[in-house]
């Protein structure tokens, strides 16, 4: 069940014609430290990374996955930055996202890109649950390598937070008014062109 605090959010939604699924994904900070990420959950979300496309099918996302209450997710928050310790031991799950930068035929081309796409299903998954996700690039990723003993071809790209959202409250005080913040995005006239560059496909204000 989705919680009831995100309607008190008071935030710019996407445009009401998207896929709820789109319109549903944000990356709050206010988890329930209550909340569960279950196995089947977690599972279901690795299987939507794990159906992402990539470059020739060479599938380089990997991922080093800490439920709540294990020692993965234990060293996975010790290596955030302080400031997303200070939210994130909430979480039901940390993961990292990794990629093989390497295979048995070669480097693996566009890796950091097929990382992004299935992590992104990772996170919409997370959104069908019922769950929120909030991905940082604020951890130690040499220490992750470390501290998992990876193989010098994975490199840690992304840390993700997987939780159940809660209310504001439960975020210190000067951290609130970022979490009710309005979201912002560039107008599509200014991201998307046609003819020549600068020339916008949508000429309009949304």
């Amino acid at each position: 069940m989705r919680s009831d605090s995100r309607r008190a959010v008071q935030r710019p939604e996407p445009p009401a014609d998207l896929d709820p699924l789109l319109r549903d994904r944000w990356s709050p900070r206010a988890l329930d430290p209550d909340g569960a990420v279950t196995e089947a959950a977690l599972v279901r979300m690795l299987e939507a990374a794990r159906w992402a496309p990539s470059y020739g099918n060479t599938q380089p996302a990997r991922y080093l996955v800490g439920p709540r209450g294990t020692d993965t997710f234990d060293r996975i928050l010790a290596l955030l930055v302080p400031g997303n310790q200070a939210w994130a031991h909430n979480a039901g799950a940390l993961v990292v996202a990794c990629a093989e930068t390497e295979n048995d035929k070669g480097p693996v081309p566009y890796a950091e890109y097929g990382v992004g796409l299935a992590t992104e299903n990772l996170v919409l998954q997370a959104v069908a649950e019922g769950l929120v996700a909030h991905q940082m690039a604020g951890f130690d990723a040499p220490g992750v390598t470390a501290a998992f003993d990876l193989p010098a071809t994975i490199r840690p790209l992304v840390a993700v937070a997987i939780g159940v959202l809660g209310p504001v409250e439960l975020l210190p005080e000067d951290r609130r008014e970022r979490e009710l913040a309005p979201r912002h995005r560039i107008p599509l006239a200014q991201t998307a062109f046609t003819g020549s560059w600068g020339h916008p496909f949508v000429p309009d204000n949304r």
